[in-house]
């Protein structure tokens, strides 16, 4: 899978940052919407590009209550108010389950001395409902939330406030995260990154990493 020196020391090895939507977990609002839409995606895709939905749901990631975002959208859009709540109500849905090749590679890299770390765009109280519901989670040694600090990717102070609370530079830490506009921000700062697409591709730049680290 790859290969790692055992006797290195921990305080030289990278730190490995993941972000989790997309990498870990396979979220999309339309795993929720497809039952709204039944045989019809572009439908469903209309609705969504309708109402803006990924840039309304930035706005929960950076810490606005859902309640006020469902209340903001269906004023603008009251036709679609019913589908715009389920999207609250129904939250859970849009959450598929772990990726699990991904999944897979966390506890060996934890065993071989890897400081992992989590830094996710999610809304604080919907990642409170699920944050109990995945043992990967256990894994890390911290997460940082986005909407918990109501600040996020790519906004370079998110990633400057995961530097201080780890304490570590952004030239020892690689970002794992499956958004280039992320992944440029991340680099810009002097991160190492991984655009991922897939965990066989993510393996094989980690083994890459690995050998001169």
């Amino acid at each position: 899978m790859f290969e790692v020196n055992p006797d290195s020391d921990a305080l030289q090895k990278p730190v490995l940052i993941f972000d989790f939507g997309g990498v870990l977990l396979d979220w999309d609002p339309r795993n929720l919407y497809r039952k709204y839409f039944p045989h019809d995606p572009a439908a469903m895709e209309r609705f969504l590009a309708e109402i803006n939905f990924f840039d309304w749901n930035f706005q929960q990631d950076k810490g606005r209550s859902f309640a006020e975002g469902v209340a903001e959208l269906s004023g603008r859009f009251p036709e679609r108010a019913a589908l715009i709540r389920a999207y609250d109500q129904e939250w859970e849905e849009s959450i598929r389950g772990p990726i699990q090749p991904t999944v897979d590679v966390l506890n060996p890299l934890k065993h071989n001395g890897y400081s992992l770390y989590g830094l996710t765009n999610w809304s604080a109280e919907k990642f409170e409902l699920v944050a109990h519901k995945f043992d990967f989670f256990n894994i890390f040694d911290y997460i940082l939330v986005s909407g918990v600090v109501r600040l996020a990717k790519p906004d370079p102070r998110i990633f400057t406030l995961l530097l201080e609370r780890i304490g570590r530079p952004a030239s020892e830490c690689v970002l794992i995260d499956d958004s280039a506009v992320n992944i440029e921000a991340a680099r810009q700062l002097g991160f190492k990154t991984i655009h991922f697409v897939s965990a066989s591709q993510m393996l094989a730049e980690l083994a890459q990493l690995f050998a001169h680290s």
